[in-house]
């Protein structure tokens, strides 16, 4: 388990926590509450039962390409907090994460990329 009691989450063979914590991932006009935790190969999040939109968001560390500070908008568009992380993916994605500590988050996230095999 990644986070006690609270995910799913199965790690690989291998694999270790390297940063876990409570976070709110941006799912269209919702912000779904959950955990996130990032390990040496990944980065997922994975959300409370109790949300409208459930289910795990796994983003190899392989395919960021980009982390950024940004805000926390209310319905995705009026702004209200500068407290959340944008995390960019090859594949043209963006996943913003609302979180506790996001410079210490964004900094985690950058120093398991460059330590990638």
């Amino acid at each position: 388990m990644c986070y006690p009691n609270a995910m799913k989450m199965a790690l690989e063979s291998g694999e270790t926590i390297l940063k876990e914590g409570a976070a709110n991932l941006q799912r269209g006009a919702e912000t779904v509450g959950g955990h996130l935790c990032l390990t040496e190969h990944r980065l997922v999040f994975e959300s409370h039962r109790f949300n409208l939109q459930t289910g795990s968001t796994v983003i190899p560390l392989g395919e960021i390409t980009v982390t950024r500070p940004c805000w926390t908008k209310f319905l995705n568009l009026i702004p209200l907090a500068p407290n959340s992380l944008a995390v960019s993916t090859a594949g043209g994605q963006e996943h913003k994460f609302v979180l506790y500590g996001r410079m210490a988050w964004r900094k985690s996230i950058d120093e398991a990329r460059l330590r990638r095999p």
